[in-house]
């Protein structure tokens, strides 16, 4: 017979946090939520660290390279999607490396004899508003003049003219020579009011440019998720099919950490990739999972993985417990792969973070997922609300809502992840909208502000003190019934004062 489980698959919403003594030098403003994402020796740092205890879910609704910069510059992770080309896939990392990086190769190039129209067109592609006029028009040519948008407007000038009736010629461009410091450059920018400085070899070739707005944008962001060349760091999925094509093409476009993405990661094909992964790319950090138990943990991180993520089932969007029966309730999961991930500390000397993935429908569930010591979330639901997720905004009678589609619905046709080869014979995810919540600054900025005050109120001043002093209780029906207001709530809007 087969063998059961007695204890209850429990969910996040069945229990709370009790309160804990709040000391004098405990404050919202002294809390620090920085964490490991990869493993790590006990006593050393992670090679990889969040600033933010957030990574946005390995979709294609979600993970965008617009959702992977402004997570990045709040100081959490987007892993982007590998349901895709690979070349598509790599130059959606490239898309966020070279976003901002101080010194920046240029991706907005035309040639003199191109007309205004083509580098009209080519801005609206790149989203950039200033281009740089090289001889061959890639970004190492050499560099004969500037053009921004400053300098022509599409409706005051002939779009069939040549851009180079509207550049800045290269004798009237201030310009860097090679081995300047970034420092020297930002110094140049503000000093002699400049937008822009190129960096030119000594042969006149385009090297790099540097943006005021880069400076600007470091002083709006103070806690960017970088790397040591001051680019924003960016994760990416991959599948245990075409992994030894992927992973090359992406460690090539400057990923910061992978993770292998799978409704089951309990396999020996993703054992058998991680081990090729970690020959081949030691100093790549890769994840694995998805595991629901302590043995789906040990068995991941036996294989090399340096996170191991943990739900099967609790997505929002999913609907893997309904067609096959299989998963575990998310608190349940997260409070058993803990335990063993702290036993397998114990016996090797090794950390290996936590990830948990799915169940998170309110704000917070983060803090719960965080206080049974998960070391950092991914979400779905969550980030395809705002303004930087791919999916569509459409007005409701009710609202604007966007599209949010599963990995495993018939519209994301991600058909090998589930094991379906050729063709959907069932989903096990569904397609269909979330309430639009506006832009990511913003709304990442009140959750992170409940789950600091929450802390705070346990009486932790980072995530590790609030692991281990952190006091849970089960919530009966009745209890969970009392958390929520019981008033007429007022309605204000469209009312006049």
């Amino acid at each position: 017979m087969a063998h059961i489980i007695n204890e209850v698959s429990r969910t996040f919403n069945e229990f709370l946090l009790l309160p804990g003594r709040t000391r004098k030098d405990c404050s919202v403003q002294s809390v620090e939520v920085s964490t490991p994402l990869a493993r790590h020796r006990l006593g050393e740092p992670s090679p990889l660290i969040l600033g933010t205890p957030v990574t946005s879910a390995i979709m294609q609704s979600v993970s965008s390279h617009d959702l992977a910069i402004a997570l990045a510059r709040a100081g959490g992770l987007s892993f982007l999607y590998h349901n895709q080309p690979i070349e598509d896939q790599a130059a959606a990392v490239r898309r966020v490396k070279t976003f901002k990086s101080g010194f920046v190769t240029s991706d907005t190039n035309v040639r003199p004899t191109d007309a205004l129209r083509d580098l009209v067109e080519l801005m609206e592609r790149t989203g950039h508003s200033t281009a740089a006029v090289t001889e061959d028009g890639t970004a190492t040519g050499t560099l004969l003049g500037m053009v921004s948008k400053r300098d022509f407007h599409p409706q005051r000038h002939d779009l069939d003219a040549p851009v180079s009736s509207r550049m800045r010629p290269i004798d009237s461009v201030p310009s860097a020579k090679g081995d300047i410091t970034l420092t020297e450059a930002n110094d140049r920018l503000f000093d002699e009011h400049l937008d822009v400085l190129p960096v030119l070899d000594h042969e006149g070739h385009l090297h790099r440019l540097i943006f005021r707005s880069d400076y600007e944008d470091n002083k709006r962001f103070p806690h960017q998720l970088v790397d040591a060349s001051k680019r924003l760091r960016v994760g990416a999925g991959v599948n245990t099919h075409d992994y030894k094509d992927r992973i090359p093409a992406l460690v090539d476009a400057d990923v910061d950490v992978l993770c292998f993405d799978s409704s089951d990661g309990y396999s020996d094909y993703q054992a058998d990739a991680l081990a090729w992964a970690k020959q081949h790319y030691p100093h790549t950090p890769i994840g694995g999972g998805n595991v629901v138990d302590a043995e789906g943990f040990d068995f991941l991180a036996q294989a090399g993985a340096d996170f191991v993520k943990v739900g099967v089932g609790g997505g929002s969007i999913c609907i893997t417990r309904d067609q096959k029966g299989i998963g575990r309730g998310q608190a349940s999961a997260v409070l058993d792969t803990v335990a063993a991930r702290d036993r397998y500390a114990q016996q090797t000397g090794i950390y290996v973070p936590i990830c948990s993935d799915g169940g998170l429908v309110h704000d917070y569930h983060i803090t719960l997922a965080l206080a049974m010591g998960a070391d950092f979330v991914m979400m779905g639901r969550y980030f395809a609300r705002f303004d930087q997720a791919p999916g569509a905004k459409i007005p409701t009678k009710e609202g604007f809502v966007k599209e949010y589609w599963g990995e495993g619905s018939a519209r994301a046709r991600n058909w090998q992840r589930y094991g379906q080869a050729t063709k959907m014979l069932f989903e096990e995810g569904v397609d269909g909208y979330v309430p639009y919540a506006g832009d990511l600054h913003e709304g990442l900025a009140s959750t992170l502000a409940k789950i600091k005050a929450t802390m705070v109120s346990c009486g932790a001043s980072n995530i590790p003190a609030f692991q281990t002093g952190a006091r849970l209780t089960l919530v009966s029906e009745q209890s969970f019934q009392e958390s929520h207001a019981n008033v007429t709530i007022r309605e204000t809007t469209g009312t006049t004062h």
